[in-house]
Parts: structure tokens; sequence; C-alpha cells
């Protein structure tokens, strides 16, 4: 498996009773497809994973294959604080017909190093699923360092990471593991421009939910090395980023998600965006609609 281009970390979208819109689901699933994005993330950190159930775990999964499968990569949200744990969740996921797991490193546990390379070379070699590496620091307090991706890289089941902090350093320092068999992947939208222009395969991406087409052409554009175009459009995108990040993720993306009528509600803790920012919520639809017209795939 070789992953690139614009990848969506999709958010989960619910009814205001807090259950699963499976309508809305699909909508989101086919809204991806048809704007040219590249693969899927389904029950990330986006995706609210921590708030599901196992039967809607399962149900999520499924439908994305079946909406998506063989045309786009799948990639179901596998990562625990348990190594055990983590093997089982991926199993779950393998059965469900996901073609590779993003396993996050352990949430709240702080594993050294020498722990985060037997966590997942354990992972790896169970051989349930190819696995892309995951490391955003902010959330699991836990820092996945280059050297230590440098031990995992050459695993024949481990095929990239997704690579959250945006100093350029540290995808500076990713960079020289590219290879056919394993992808550098930005996991921040603000920074994914420059990192795709720096030889980064690509994006697992927030702003893709609501933005899809133009993220496409983002990635597009910077991939082709086209770094004064790439630039201009990142420069209008700007705006937007700075909403996804007014509240934590996914409060703002689902609040433009809901105003196009996909999905409603937030699982506790996380609640509605605050009506302070509704004003702006309404100015980020327009942007948005006009960014995707601009962009849509003839």
């Amino acid at each position: 498996m070789r992953l690139s281009g614009s990848i969506t970390a999709l958010a989960t979208p619910f009814t205001a009773a807090g259950e699963l819109d499976l309508d809305a689901w699909r909508r989101l699933l086919q809204a991806q497809l048809s704007a040219g994005t590249q693969g899927v993330v389904v029950a990330g950190s986006t995706g609210e994973a921590a708030a599901l159930l196992d039967a809607e775990y399962d149900t999520l999964l499924r439908t994305a294959v079946q909406v998506l499968g063989g045309r786009i990569p799948v990639l179901a949200g596998t990562g625990l604080s348990n190594t055990a744990k983590t093997i089982e969740q991926t199993r779950r996921a393998a059965a469900l017909g996901a073609d590779a797991a993003l396993v996050v490193t352990p949430p709240y546990v702080r594993p050294t190093q020498a722990g985060l390379v037997a966590h997942y070379r354990a992972i790896a070699d169970d051989n349930a699923l190819p696995i892309v590496l995951y490391n955003v620091p902010g959330r699991t307090g836990c820092d996945l360092l280059p050297e230590t991706v440098a031990e995992l890289a050459g695993h024949a089941r481990i095929v990239g990471i997704k690579e959250a902090r945006n100093e350029p350093e540290r995808m500076q320092a990713l960079l020289p593991l590219r290879s056919n068999a394993f992808a550098v992947l930005s996991g921040d939208d603000p920074t994914a421009a420059r990192a795709i222009l720096a030889g980064a395969d690509g994006i697992i991406s927030v702003a893709s939910n609501v933005v899809p087409a133009t993220f496409r052409r983002l990635s597009d554009l910077a991939r082709g090395g086209d770094a004064d175009a790439a630039q201009a459009l990142d420069t209008q995108l700007h705006a937007l980023y700075d909403f996804l990040g007014i509240e934590p993720n996914p409060i703002p993306v689902k609040a433009i998600l809901a105003r196009l009528g996909i999905g409603t509600g937030l699982r506790l803790p996380l609640t509605t965006l605050s009506a302070e920012h509704a004003v702006l919520a309404e100015r980020m639809l327009e942007a948005v609609q006009t960014f995707e017209a601009a962009n849509a795939r003839s």
C-alpha cells in the first residue's frame, strides 16, 4: 500500500439525540469520493473514536468499506492505550474490511521510546493490517521521535507515519525515511502545503471534511511542485484553519458540517460550538461553499 495525496480524517455524524446518523455518514462518504479525496480515516480522534460503542465502530467502518472499498483506501483508527487491546482492535478493523490501521501513540500512559518500538512492532508482527504510525503529542502526551520512527520504518507492515507536529525541523527529520514502502504524511492542516512542497507524500486532514475538493487541489498543486499556486491557495485557507482551532477538534468542523446538513451533535464531554462563535461559523460556511465551488473537480 502506498498512501499519498489528500486523505480525510472523517468526523462522525450524530443526530441531535446523540445517535449515529447513518444517512449523513453515507452522504459524507459519497461527498468525499465525489470531491476526489484519496483516502479516509474512520474512527480517528476527529471521528470521536473514544465515544463510540463497539457496535457503532463496526457500523461506521463496515459502511465506509461498502461505499468506498476498492476505490480509495479506508483506514481505521485502532490505537488504544494498551498494546494487546490495540492488536485486538486492529484485528477487528481487518475483519470489517479496512485497508490499513492508523495507530496513534498510546494516549495517557507516556511510554519510553523503547516501549513505543516494542508496541508498534507487536502490532505490526500480528499482521492483521498495514500500520500507519500517528504522532500527535498535544493529545497523547507522548512524542514519537524521528530516530524511533527510523527504527520502525523498515518493518514490512509499517507503511507510513502521520506526523502532527508542525515544526519544519520535525518534517525535515522524517523526510529522509520516505521510500516506496513508507509514506510521510502531514497531520497538521496549516502546515500541510509547506510539508508537501518539502517532499511529504500528502496530508491526513480535518479541514477536508468540509473542503475536500479544495484540499485535493492544494495537495495536487504541492505534490506537482507548483509552489506559488499552492501557497496562494493555502493563504486563502488560513481563516478556515484558524476557525477549526478555535475550540477543541472536532467541535468547529462539526459546526460547519451541521450547517451543511451533515450531522448535528457531539458526545459529552464535547459540546457544540459556543454561541459567541456562531457568526464566525456562518462566515466560514460561506467561505467553504465558495472554495468548493471554485475547486470542484470537472
